[in-house]
């Protein structure tokens, strides 16, 4: 017999060891409503504080009577008397719960009590004899309980892909995790703060649309039964926010969700949060000028500092930012000169010689790109500006007068990592009309990620849309860098995870 307990793998004897466990609490629940007291019935609670602002005021408030409300962490039974942690969302607490405090009947139904339940206590804040500021309970309720166990205190919740799976179990066993989500929330409120004092309205425009269009991605596609149309997600939000342009509203932004059918890494998700704006009666230079503004205000406010560290790494935002072209960067790190590049045949024979892959669709500017990829992008770790990008992968954006191989388009870095990208954006219909049907030919050549024509759009522009600057933020990997946070994952509540069936 000893011999067949020896040999059940551990994970089915965890798994036992749980169903036990929750087995008991059930029975305890079960007790409780069968005497008519039981704690899902309760509809509120008296909570007067946060457990930090306890600490925070002691001098003021001690000996003052409070009402915290929380999750029973730990519990140290000395008989007669208690000590509890009390968890809440701010912080913990000890509290100290005595039999002559809240009672004989009381205090026998909080020894039953488990680690994990939802429970009040209200009392009077003192210090220990140790030092400790506590709240000294005179009285307690459960408020709900807690069916399931908690993560084995010594170990906790280390397992990544139940972290990511079980947020909520995430939050309440590794109570930092908390504070990157609400630096990610201030970030939010300080790029709002900034844009809206800049004169900015804020805009919401459609998740659902007939053309996906804006960015070079795959969307999700799905089918809407009352109109008996297909629909995608939207993979931006360019094009709706230009239209509003072309109505006249001069300044808007939005921070919305958008969709994009592609692989997850730690730096990509297939839904992730994007931030625009466009201004009118501007362009791709007034971006430049407006990003490094922004980053500087969000590391002030959020961080406390324009030094800001990631992964041991220091980026220094209170510099002026450096402003490359694409072609100098190009050649500063892998030392071609593509202003000597005649055509695609010498572009190709260079990419052969660097043994960089390229697709027989491609183009010289294509094939540029490639390069900057490879022998650039890693590079770009203080604030960058890489500006002037060739015309084949920017269709959306102004050309450079006098040499229309090129547009007004920049990226930034930071890190190694693009962090926005901007445009000087296209207003001439005529020309937008040519640039989609080349998009169409690359997608003909099997270009997933090309755009189609959008009809709508073009009619927007033949009525006059203004010179405007446009620009994207992925907020994804603003708050990471902003966080030092390693993956994409760490600053997404509920990132996308492979079903477990």
């Amino acid at each position: 017999m000893a011999e067949e307990i020896i040999n059940v793998p551990q994970e089915e004897e965890e798994i036992q060891d749980v169903n036990s466990l929750r087995q008991i609490r059930v029975e305890k629940l079960e007790a409780l409503q069968a005497e008519g007291r039981d704690p899902f019935v309760i509809t509120s609670a008296d909570q007067s504080i946060h457990t930090d602002e306890i600490v925070a005021r002691f001098e003021e408030l001690e000996n003052t009577d409070v009402c915290i409300c929380g999750r029973m962490m730990s519990r140290r039974d000395m008989g007669k008397a208690n000590f509890i942690d009390v968890r809440d969302r701010n912080g913990r607490i000890q509290c100290y719960v005595r039999i002559d405090d809240v009672g004989e009947d009381v205090f026998a139904d909080f020894k039953k009590w488990d680690i994990g339940d939802i429970i009040e206590v209200k009392g009077f804040v003192f210090r220990t004899r140790r030092g400790e500021i506590s709240v000294h309970a005179k009285g307690i309720r459960l408020l709900a309980k807690s069916l399931l166990p908690l993560p084995e205190k010594f170990h906790g919740l280390t397992d990544v892909d139940t972290r990511y799976r079980r947020r909520y179990l995430d939050l309440i066993m590794n109570p930092e995790v908390k504070e990157t989500f609400y630096k990610r929330s201030a970030i939010i409120k300080e790029i709002r703060n900034y844009l809206d004092a800049q004169g900015f309205i804020e805009v919401e425009t459609p998740m659902l649309v007939p053309n996906a269009g804006g960015a070079a991605a795959r969307p999700f596609e799905t089918h809407f039964n009352a109109l008996n149309e297909d629909v995608k997600l939207r993979i931006s939000l360019e094009l709706y926010l230009k239209r509003l342009i072309v109505g006249g509203m001069e300044k808007v932004y939005e921070i919305g969700r958008v969709f994009r059918n592609e692989g997850v890494d730690t730096r990509h998700n297939p839904e992730f949060t994007l931030m625009e704006l466009y201004q009118a009666y501007t362009d791709y230079h007034g971006m430049m000028d407006l990003t490094e503004n922004l980053y500087r205000h969000l590391a002030e406010k959020v961080v406390g500092s324009t030094r800001i560290s990631y992964n041991g790494t220091e980026m220094d935002l209170g510099k002026p930012f450096e402003r490359m072209t694409m072609i100098d960067a190009v050649k500063k790190y892998s030392g071609v000169d593509w202003n000597e590049v005649a055509d695609v045949e010498q572009a190709r024979k260079l990419a052969d010689e660097h043994h960089i892959e390229y697709e027989k669709r491609h183009g010289k500017g294509d094939i540029l790109n490639l390069f900057f990829e490879t022998y650039v992008e890693e590079h770009l770790i203080q604030p960058t500006f890489i500006m002037d990008h060739p015309i084949e992968i920017s269709p959306l954006t102004k050309k450079k007068p006098g040499n229309p191989d090129y547009v007004e388009r920049f990226e930034f870095f930071m890190n190694g990592w693009e962090m926005a990208n901007a445009y000087s954006e296209l207003n001439d219909p005529i020309d937008q009309r040519e640039r989609f049907k080349a998009q169409e030919a690359a997608l003909a050549q099997g270009d997933e990620e090309a755009n189609t024509t959008d009809e709508d759009f073009l009619m927007a522009l033949e009525y006059g849309m203004p010179p405007t600057g446009g620009i994207g933020y992925g907020i994804d990997r603003m708050v990471m860098l902003l966080t030092d946070s390693q993956a994409i994952r760490d600053v997404l509540l509920f990132p996308t995870m492979k079903s477990l069936d």
